[in-house]
């Protein structure tokens, strides 16, 4: 993937491009997200710009950690989790099937062309990156079976 596809010039903040010395020039900041995810590869040894991205841009993953099931990859960098959950009615001494569909950006880190609709994704809460963008995917788990049920049970 080129770095610059862009109209302004995509670099990381804090790294001094025009260093005599060829190592520091070729150098890459990247950091741990915590919460016991690894870094992949691709962040440390890629040469993407993303400064959405939990391990090589400016965001940090704080707060809740959720799972869900991917429903929508349309968009650039972004993709639509689906989260199943159970509501009790108290009147009915029963409960009922809900969800909540969650957007979240995807890091370069991971390949968006292999992720499908039906694979488990990780995510983690940070800051908001657009109007509904306030997760990012830290981890990827590819679909066993059928994408299109009720995955509590």
């Amino acid at each position: 993937m080129d770095i610059q596809t862009e109209k302004a010039f995509q670099k990381q903040a804090g790294i001094f491009q025009n260093s005599k010395d060829a190592k520091k020039r070729n150098q890459r900041w990247f950091k741990e997200v915590g919460y016991g995810f690894k870094t992949p590869r691709e962040a440390k040894t890629g040469n993407y710009i993303d400064k959405k991205c939990p391990y090589v841009g400016e965001v940090n993953i704080q707060g809740r950690v959720l799972t869900g099931t991917v429903v929508s990859t349309k968009m650039k960098r972004t993709l639509v989790v689906r989260r199943d959950y159970l509501h009790y009615i108290p009147k009915y001494n029963r409960y009922e099937k809900r969800h909540k569909n969650i957007s979240a950006h995807v890091s370069p880190a991971f390949d968006n062309a292999a992720i499908e609709n039906g694979d488990v994704v990780t995510i983690g809460q940070c800051r908001p990156l657009s109007k509904t963008v306030r997760f990012n995917v830290v981890k990827v788990t590819k679909a066993k079976g059928a994408s299109k049920k009720f995955n509590k049970f």
